[in-house]
């Protein structure tokens, strides 16, 4: 793969990186950096891509993999007070009840949910992409949709 295709593969796969990330850290700017340095990962380990047609699912097992190394970092460094400050900083008002809800999910079952729901991908490449059995992928949907909807039905509840 040269430079200028892997450009435009990159570009084709701008959103799908974004909501991945997003159901894995809860800082936009985590979000950014995880994409950023995904995407540099993949360049440099671009000879080891054994098929150029599953770029995009081993970009996303990249990000996902940096999502968790971002995350195991920050949990070492966050103090108490930042925090509260993060909690300011994500303006409620531009998201949907259902985005809380599915930030509200475990993280396994949100990424499911993402990858499947959000970015449109098959059962197959989700098991692929995230390196589990095709019947855990089905579970974890499953327990996803009702999950979403014990927490949604709250949520409908209290704003009556």
């Amino acid at each position: 793969m040269n430079k200028e295709t892997f450009k435009e593969k990159v570009l084709e796969t701008e959103s799908t990186l974004y909501n991945v990330s997003k159901s894995i850290l809860s800082n936009d700017k985590d979000c950014e950096d995880a994409v950023q340095e995904a995407i540099l990962k993949a360049y440099n380990k671009l000879k080891t891509l054994k098929e150029e047609e599953y770029f995009k699912t081993w970009l996303i097992r990249i990000l996902i993999n940096e999502c968790y190394s971002l995350k195991r970092k920050e949990l070492k460094t966050l103090s108490y007070e930042e925090c509260f400050d993060i909690a300011a900083d994500n303006n409620k008002d531009e998201y949907s009840e259902l985005y809380f809800a599915i930030q509200k999910l475990p993280e396994r079952i949100r990424i499911t949910i993402v990858l499947y729901y959000v970015e449109g991908y098959s059962i197959k490449e989700i098991k692929k992409i995230l390196k589990i059995p095709e019947g855990t992928v089905k579970s974890r949907l499953a327990k996803g949709r009702k999950l979403l909807k014990i927490k949604l039905e709250y949520m409908e509840e209290i704003y009556e």
